[in-house]
């Protein structure tokens, strides 16, 4: 991986600078002032911005003409999400997901707000859109989380109509899988898997919403990191917004959106900062990154957006400035 190379000649006047800085930080934290995040003010940027995990500009579309139309980031992304949640051709989304290795297509989505408030629900069955059902829960529950036959209950009470969500295309899928039942995640599967979708109004304000129907031919009861606040999903109204998609078990282990909006927090760009987060991942001892896929996309309270991942194939949608368009992620395995 390409490191970042410092100066090794920096003036002293530079480190002067830093050490000052970091002397009045070090001051307001100790007042228990609140240290405001650095955020990089030379680019000039357009907003309202949508950008989006893989290739879902329809999904991006809606999103946008939501915003356009006066609506919340919150309503953006969850009407987005919902877009995919419908698309019964996507199989790793809602309806016509690929299920687990017993024939169950569960369901785990979250959502989260400017404010910090966050729903989900994890292990969701029978229920299309599952990120309608995480806003209820943030909204309407003194929970973040719901899962199961809970969750199930409580979208039904909630008004949610229950329907068969395992597609004939998608239990043909599962019956050929039976025949010799190898677990194994498949890089890329399809080109697309989770929509993780992140929005920014007019005015600065962020919202983020993640939604999947996991691993195909998980084992029975698996939960990934989509609908994890912190891990699929983290949003930050200071500084910017993240969201994950790919083998969640080790986007977990590394908290990876948590850990991007905090880099942005520091000072880096979304794009420096989704770079980092891979990194982290793929440079721990003994981990064969070779054989997953991750990928992180980024935007912060400007509307700069970032993505990045370690595979190759991986896309982020961005509706910015009247265009959306789909765009190639750089990556980190170039071998």
């Amino acid at each position: 991986m390409k490191r970042r190379k410092f100066l090794k000649n920096a003036s002293l006047t530079g480190v002067g600078i830093a050490v000052g800085s970091s002397i009045v930080s070090c001051d307001d934290a100790a007042q228990g002032k609140p240290i405001p995040p650095k955020i990089n003010s030379e680019s000039k940027t357009v907003l309202p911005v949508v950008v989006a995990t893989w290739h879902v500009e329809e999904a991006t579309a809606k999103a946008m003409d939501v915003l356009q139309s006066g609506g919340t980031a919150l309503d953006a992304v969850e009407q987005g999400c919902k877009i995919e949640e419908a698309n019964e051709k996507g199989q790793s989304v809602g309806k016509g997901g690929l299920p687990d290795r017993e024939g169950n297509v569960t369901l785990d989505a979250c959502i989260m707000d400017d404010k910090g408030n966050c729903g989900a629900v994890v292990y969701l069955k029978d229920i299309k859109h599952a990120v309608s059902v995480a806003r209820k829960v943030m909204e309407d529950t003194p929970h973040v989380m719901l899962a199961g036959e809970g969750a199930k209950q409580f979208a039904l009470e909630s008004g949610f109509e229950a329907e068969d969500l395992l597609t004939e295309a998608s239990k043909k899928a599962w019956e050929k899988w039976k025949i010799e039942a190898k677990y194994k995640p498949i890089i890329n599967i399809e080109n697309h898997d989770t929509i993780g979708m992140l929005a920014v109004d007019k005015n600065g304000t962020i919202s983020g919403a993640c939604t999947t129907s996991g691993l195909a031919y998980k084992m029975n009861g698996r939960i990934g990191d989509s609908p994890i606040i912190g891990s699929g999903l983290f949003v930050d109204n200071e500084v910017g917004g993240a969201t994950a998609t790919g083998l969640g078990e080790e986007v977990v282990k590394t908290v990876g959106s948590f850990l991007i909006v905090e880099l942005m927090r520091q000072g880096k760009t979304p794009q420096e900062a989704c770079e980092e987060a891979i990194g982290r991942i793929v440079n721990k001892p003994g981990k064969d990154y070779k054989d997953f896929q991750i990928g992180y996309i980024a935007v912060n309270k400007k509307g700069e957006t970032g993505c990045y991942s370690i595979h190759q194939y991986f896309s982020m949608t961005k509706y910015q400035d009247g265009e959306n368009k789909q765009i190639q992620s750089d990556f980190f395995n170039k071998a």
